[in-house]
């Protein structure tokens, strides 16, 4: 051992190395960010208040780097995740996770314009594929080589199909000479904006009646708040705040009415209502307007027409479970709907009818998992939208670590007349044993695709052919999908089935959101199949190995003339058995669907035996199991 006074040892640093090392260590590593990039983000996202950035706020503050730029460069998350004091792979990860967030390397620049063409089932059908064959080379033969032609999934405009939107502005039943127009007229980004809609007198929502039609184009009038008010509007809110209506009497009409939820799950809403109140306070309300399963655009059919009457069900929800504050998820290809609910919320909020909750329009960025509710709750918190395992339940440990009370747009639209009218009126509606109304989101080979609201129970041919119009000309029934990309595929023959909760399972499928895709003689289901397998993969958050590898896979498999029967039944099983939410437990619906009663498309034999049930979708709720003594529905 060396001594420190022996003469013969070398020091291995000299005092100014060591306080070299020193200032190095301390130097903040990584990328810093640039002054001006700096400036940039804060002009956006405005000065740190006292407590800091909110966390939960990350994916707003992305929207507006995004709508401002054109895109996410690198220098601007930098300079975000230190304004907001987080490490900058959280930011990335973040942002990355979503569709419409487009990451740049500084001094690349983003498209003049992006096109996006539908690509999901209902505008395939109608012509999707050879817009985005023709598109790209128009768009350069006409100087327009800077606009980039990209396909999405569904864009919730199916009744209009095939759908283009020029940055923003949604061209139904697109043409190419339509789309090239509209490119001409709007050529960049802060011109192609979606049309603002005028103002409206009264919407009147007849039962058992066709909403749309397919052809009122893409800013229908809606009804403001003098309007809603002059119609009783908020008067029920205002008994319900003021005590003239108790809450107790409001909680027994929505359980009598046999609500259930209109999102997909279909779980009692009363009961939904009961289980929250009853958990500790603070309570929090979170609202689903994700609206992304293909085939599906009920909730924005109503929200551009009467928001307030929704608006008005919130509060009502909010009073009698006890919520502190409220959450509203917009999908985020509803432009216009968010334009609408932000004035909505501004006339409510400047003339109340009675102490508002806490009320936040919180935007989706392009993620058809965030329909999922444990996904939409991590998004809300400004996390990739991935689900969470269950326990805790989302009414017990929900957003913000508080029990929350989630629901779907169209649940709290019919709020109001159920406790007006009384339960009865919604239960007396209904046909062949079921109870209440629905409302069918109906597109593909029919003459007036649109929203009907009908009874419950109603049959696809009693649908198609008393709110439709019937059959598309030339074309006849030869199958259909009950309940968009997930509630999988029936045949003509079983066109007869009621449509409604738990009267499809029987036969390998669900209702799920209503949407009813139409296919004729001229179609195939194994193209159905295939799109909407896709989809799933193009979907699925990946978390998940059982989805993630298997909605790929089968995709892949399901493409070849003959099926590898064999190898896709273990996927489904797999998928079904092993993935974590409802959009894996779901993609092999379509795949089960095909073997039983359309084997003759993909040169198989006939199936032996029933189907196994089919798996919620991506909307499919988990709510705690009931107590001793109560009734689990």
């Amino acid at each position: 051992m060396t001594s420190r006074n022996d003469p013969a040892a070398v020091p291995v640093a000299t005092a100014d190395d060591l306080r070299e090392r020193i200032r190095r260590k301390a130097h903040l590593k990584g990328r810093q960010p640039e002054p001006q990039a700096l400036a940039d983000v804060q002009a956006l996202i405005g000065p740190r208040p006292p407590e800091g950035h909110a966390r939960d706020l990350l994916i707003e503050h992305l929207h507006l780097i995004n709508d401002r730029h054109g895109a996410l460069h690198e220098r601007h998350l930098v300079a975000l995740a230190r304004l907001m004091n987080l490490p900058m792979a959280e930011v990335y990860e973040v942002a990355s996770f979503y569709h419409h967030f487009e990451i740049l390397r500084d001094g690349e620049q983003p498209a003049r314009l992006v096109l996006r063409v539908c690509d999901s089932l209902s505008c395939q059908m109608a012509g999707a594929g050879e817009l985005l064959a023709q598109l790209p080379g128009r768009l350069r033969a006409l100087g327009h080589g800077d606009v980039r032609v990209q396909a999405v999934p569904c864009v919730g405009r199916c009744e209009q199909a095939p759908v283009a939107v020029v940055h923003q502005c949604p061209v139904p039943h697109a043409t190419a000479e339509r789309v090239l127009a509209q490119v001409d007229s709007m050529p960049e980004r802060a011109l192609a904006l979606h049309p603002q809609a005028p103002a409206a007198t009264v919407f009147d929502v007849a039962p058992e009646s066709a909403i749309t039609r397919g052809g009122e184009g893409v800013a229908p009038a809606w009804v403001g708040l003098a309007a809603y008010r002059a119609q009783g509007g908020y008067r029920l809110a205002a008994d319900v705040a003021q005590g003239r209506v108790p809450r107790d009497a409001v909680l027994a009409a929505m359980e009598d009415s046999g609500l259930r939820g209109l999102g997909g799950a279909g779980f009692p809403a009363g009961r939904k209502w009961r289980i929250v109140r009853e958990q500790a306070a603070p309570r929090l309300m979170a609202v689903n307007i994700d609206e992304g399963e293909p085939g599906t655009f009920k909730d924005r059919t109503y929200l551009e027409r009467d928001p307030h009457r929704f608006l008005e069900g919130l509060l009502v929800a909010a009073l009698v479970v006890g919520t502190d504050a409220c959450y509203v998820y917009l999908r985020d290809e509803y432009h216009g709907c968010r334009a609408i609910l932000r004035q909505a919320l501004a006339e409510l909020r400047a003339d109340s009818p009675c102490a508002l909750p806490h009320i936040e329009l919180r935007r989706g960025a392009g993620a058809y998992i965030c329909g999922e509710e444990s996904a939409m709750i991590e998004s809300i918190e400004g996390k990739r939208g991935e689900p969470r395992m269950r326990p805790p339940y989302i009414a017990q440990v929900g957003l913000f670590g508080r029990p929350t009370l989630e629901h779907n747009f169209e649940t709290l639209y019919w709020v109001r007349d159920i406790v007006q009218h009384g339960p009865q009126w919604f239960a007396g509606f209904g046909r062949h044993g079921r109870r209440g109304l629905r409302s069918f989101s109906v597109s593909g080979r029919v003459k007036e695709p649109g929203v009907k609201l009908a009874p419950a129970g109603i049959t696809l041919r009693e649908l198609v052919d008393e709110y439709c119009g019937g059959m598309a000309e030339g074309h006849e029934l030869y199958a259909y999908l009950p309940g968009g990309a997930s509630g999988g595929i029936l045949p003509a023959r079983l066109a007869d089935v009621p449509l409604d909760f738990d009267t499809l399972q029987p036969h390998g499928c669900f209702i799920g959101s209503a949407a009813v895709i139409v296919l004729g003689r001229k179609d195939r289901a194994r193209d159905a199949a295939l799109n909407v397998m896709r989809f799933f993969a193009h979907e699925s958050c990946g978390q998940c190995t059982p989805c993630r590898v298997g909605t790929d896979k089968a995709a892949r498999l399901m493409q070849a003339p003959v099926w590898d029967g064999d190898t896709l039944d273990d996927l489904a099983l797999v998928m079904a058995d092993a993935s974590i939410c409802g959009l894996g437990q779901a993609a092999p619906n379509p795949i089960r669907c095909m073997h039983k009663y359309f084997a003759h498309e993909v040169g198989e034999g006939p199936w032996p035996g029933d189907l196994p049930p089919p798996r919620g979708g991506v909307r499919t709720e988990r709510i705690p199991p009931a107590g001793p003594g109560e009734a689990t529905p």
